[in-house]
């Protein structure tokens, strides 16, 4: 029997996101010489551009990796074996990022969750002032929960953290490009964030966004490292030159998507953002299905985690809407594994990509046998109908 599959594919993971037409005719080129005038003007626009993007005047560093090496030079570059810091427990990847920090020899206090809610303030706020002697080193927190679709209010942790020295580290990773994020106003110290989400780029680049204070420390201390050095970025940021052969492909993608973006405008691109977040949540009010994410002003712009019943699986739902629909789905992560489906809404997308999406998840759940009321797309289009 063929193979074949009519149509296109729906991606509508929470990253990789789609790349637009633009994004891939920039990247369709030949190299240049990564050595020379044309990559080095490439290069300052790029850095000018993530300025913008992560609202900062502060120092850029863009690696060739994925986040996860983003997280690494945040803590090689700020932090020694034997520090201590507070992780919040929100999600999967913060369970990721505080396992890292274990195997690098950090004291890890962890402040537990429900994987419901983002990061708490208040308790944020007891453990600082409990701690004297100034023994927690940073804080990190993330951002956009993209395994729960729950976000943390980085203003308001800044805040809970008052006058203690801790240094503000903040995954940005899902939403960044989805939602304002303001890296200077807001006091963090480290951001940190990929290519492959609102970005509208392949998978490949990570970015940290570098306060002086982050700076400072890691020109006192920190620990061993190489690759993964901050110092050489300062340099990088004046002329547009990286320590190491750079991803020219990405680059040239990017300097293209953010120009996508900068033409739209950033709030009109966080309100697109905002405004698809609510209709993927009125369909699943509509299924009568439950969210992942039980706090409503704790909703992510860019990805949507939907549970469904007990005694049913998230996983057989997403392969029955791959066989018949020809569209992916995120999958449930660590200790909510087979509990939600995540639905990402993400980058470059439009009104009839979102609710074809919506269409394609309510023909699978009645296809796969999942209890739930029809009418959820309908919901959405009447939401999506009446605004713009």
């Amino acid at each position: 029997m063929s193979e074949f599959v009519s149509g296109r594919h729906f991606l509508h993971t929470p990253g990789p996101s789609n790349v637009p037409d633009r994004v891939l005719r920039a990247m369709d080129r030949n190299g240049i010489n990564h050595r020379g005038p044309e990559f080095g003007a490439l290069g300052r626009a790029v850095i000018a551009q993530m300025q913008e993007v992560f609202q900062t005047r502060g120092i850029i560093g863009i690696y060739p990796s994925s986040g996860t090496g983003a997280w690494e030079a945040a803590l090689v570059n700020t932090l020694a074996p034997g520090d201590r810091v507070l992780v919040n427990r929100t999600g999967q990847f913060a369970h990721l990022w505080e396992q890292m920090a274990l195997r690098f020899g950090l004291d890890v206090v962890a402040l537990e969750t429900d994987w419901r809610h983002g990061a708490d303030p208040a308790a944020i706020e007891q453990v600082l002032e409990q701690d004297r002697e100034h023994r927690i080193k940073a804080v990190f927190v993330v951002h956009s929960e993209t395994s729960t679709s729950c976000m943390s209010d980085i203003p308001a942790v800044r805040q809970a953290m008052h006058q203690h020295p801790a240094m503000l580290m903040v995954d940005a990773i899902s939403s960044l490009g989805c939602c304002e994020y303001r890296h200077d106003d807001w006091g963090v110290d480290v951001t940190i964030a990929g290519s492959q989400k609102g970005l509208m780029v392949p998978p490949g680049l990570s970015f940290t966004a570098i306060s002086d204070k982050a700076l400072a420390a890691s020109r006192a201390g920190g620990s061993r490292r190489s690759y993964w050095d901050w110092e050489p970025l300062v340099t990088a940021n004046k002329t547009g030159f990286f320590p190491y052969t750079p991803a020219m492909s990405l680059l040239f993608g990017l300097h293209e998507a953010i120009r996508m973006m900068q033409e739209e405008g950033f709030p009109r691109v966080f309100a697109r953002h905002a405004r698809y977040a609510e209709a993927t949540r009125r369909a699943a009010h509509g299924w009568g299905l439950e969210l992942q994410c039980a706090d409503p002003g704790a909703y992510a712009p860019g990805v949507t985690a939907i549970r469904v019943p007990d005694g049913h699986s998230a996983d057989k739902l997403r392969a029955v809407i791959l066989e018949r629909y020809n569209m992916s789905l995120g999958n449930g992560l660590g200790r909510i594994d087979d509990k939600v489906f995540r639905i990402g809404h993400m980058g470059d997308l439009g009104v009839l990509s979102l609710t074809g999406a919506l269409t394609g998840v309510e023909m699978g759940l009645r296809a796969a046998g999942i209890p739930h009321k029809a009418g959820g797309v309908l919901a959405a289009m009447a939401y999506l109908a009446s605004t713009d």
